[in-house]
């Protein structure tokens, strides 16, 4: 006999609730679902490398880049007044060896970064878990959460088994694997605090416990709640408790003689030395073309430099749409950049030709690519404040790169330009 879902109307729709309860392995971070004003108007990541896509336990993989703090931050979320600079990697994959912002060690929270400033980023990690791994970096803005940069996938490939995380001390202490480092020691300590805890617990589950204690409460005999062998055994639990609390610091100070408090300050850094910026682009708008999945954008610029200079590339929310007609901008591109991450079509400007020094020009873009749904970046158009950012990088004759930010409110629209009609 055949078997059809015809004959059983309700088992189809049963198998795929069914089959959407069966675990499925995390393959990305969740950084979709961070609000495009964030991804778009917050911490602007560029010129992001990765030493290598495949690496052995053990070894290091090393990240740079610059982001760029854009001007027209949103008032939804905290400013970064206080921020931390981290790595995004699932679970602990990798180890973070050295981290640097601006030359300065970021294994604290950083202070003094302005809106419209630009920093420089490395991060080494070293490789922990075989796997497949998508690495990010990501900076941590205290009242807004992690700010999560352009994502690669990194091979790890070895056993776990033969990873190390060894160091030697200030005093000439060598540890073979801070994995593992005084395990026992931590777990012995676990140990007898759960007991004691367990022993305060069950002192008290041993008799009648909610409505017998509720009846004596109504009938006015709280003293029959607790009784002398209670005020006994109470107080000869503070006093182990006080015993081990004494003992266990003299044993960790003779063991441990010099030791350093866990990090709570912050480090200044300063922004990276103005670069000149001839090109602006301001009274910036933009319109998002629902159907053809295309941001629109108007703007004005204007060229206060020695040389002419061509538009090269727009990027927002690590998306980046480039100018496939320029050759110095094709030269920029890293060939081992993640291909998800790079629109397949050019970068559309009305005017091509190069903007002249002093000239100032309206120009007309389109940076067209299925990404802006399924990234979900559509919702920018119902957020609060509806209005978009970016980086764009122009180009001058000789090859030199600049780079502008551009920003302004977005509407949606379901019709093509009037020009095309």
């Amino acid at each position: 006999m055949k078997f059809t879902f015809g004959r059983c109307p309700g088992l189809l729709p049963l198998l795929m609730v069914l089959l959407g309860l069966l675990p499925n392995p995390a393959m990305a971070l969740g950084e979709k679902s961070t609000e495009p004003y964030i991804r778009t108007r917050t911490v602007l990541w560029y010129d992001v490398k990765w030493s290598t896509d495949k690496v052995a336990v053990n070894d290091t993989v090393t990240v740079t880049g610059k982001f760029h703090l854009f001007t027209d931050w949103p008032d939804a979320s905290n400013r970064p007044e206080l921020t931390f600079l981290g790595e995004t990697s699932p679970g602990a994959s990798m180890t973070r060896v050295e981290s640097y912002v601006d030359g300065v060690p970021a294994n604290q929270s950083l202070r003094g970064m302005e809106l419209g400033s630009d920093h420089e980023v490395k991060l080494v990690l070293k490789a922990r878990v075989p796997g497949r791994w998508h690495l990010q970096p990501e900076l941590n803005v205290r009242g807004a959460g992690p700010i999560i940069g352009p994502g690669k996938w990194i091979e790890i490939t070895g056993n776990m088994a033969d990873y190390r995380d060894s160091l030697t001390t200030l005093t000439g202490v060598e540890i073979q694997d801070l994995q593992t480092y005084n395990i026992g020691r931590v777990q012995a300590w676990h140990l007898f605090w759960a007991v004691v805890g367990a022993a305060w617990l069950l002192w008290w589950l041993r008799r009648p416990l909610v409505i017998p204690r509720w009846l004596a409460t109504q009938k006015g005999r709280d003293d029959i709640l607790v009784t002398d062998r209670d005020d006994m055994f109470g107080a000869g639990l503070i006093a182990v408790a006080l015993v081990a609390t004494v003992v266990g610091y003299w044993q960790i100070t003779q063991a441990f003689p010099y030791t350093v408090p866990l990090s709570s300050g912050s480090n200044k850094v300063k922004a990276l030395p103005e670069a000149p910026q001839p090109v602006k682009f301001t009274n910036a708008r933009a319109e998002y073309d629902v159907p053809g999945r295309t941001l629109r954008l108007y703007a004005t610029v204007t060229n206060s430099g020695a040389r002419p200079v061509r538009i090269g590339e727009f990027t927002t929310a690590q998306l980046r749409f480039v100018n496939r007609d320029l050759a110095a901008e094709m030269k920029n591109i890293d060939p081992d950049y993640p291909k998800d991450l790079i629109a397949p079509a050019s970068l559309k400007i009305d005017q091509d030709e190069p903007i002249q020094p002093g000239e100032t020009r309206s120009v007309y873009m389109e940076a067209t690519d299925a990404a802006w749904e399924t990234e979900r970046l559509m919702s920018f158009l119902n957020d609060i404040d509806s209005r978009i950012g970016g980086l764009v990088f122009v180009f001058d004759d000789s090859g030199t790169r600049y780079c502008a930010e551009i920003g302004g409110p977005v509407l949606p629209v379901f019709t093509q330009r009037m020009t095309e009609r």
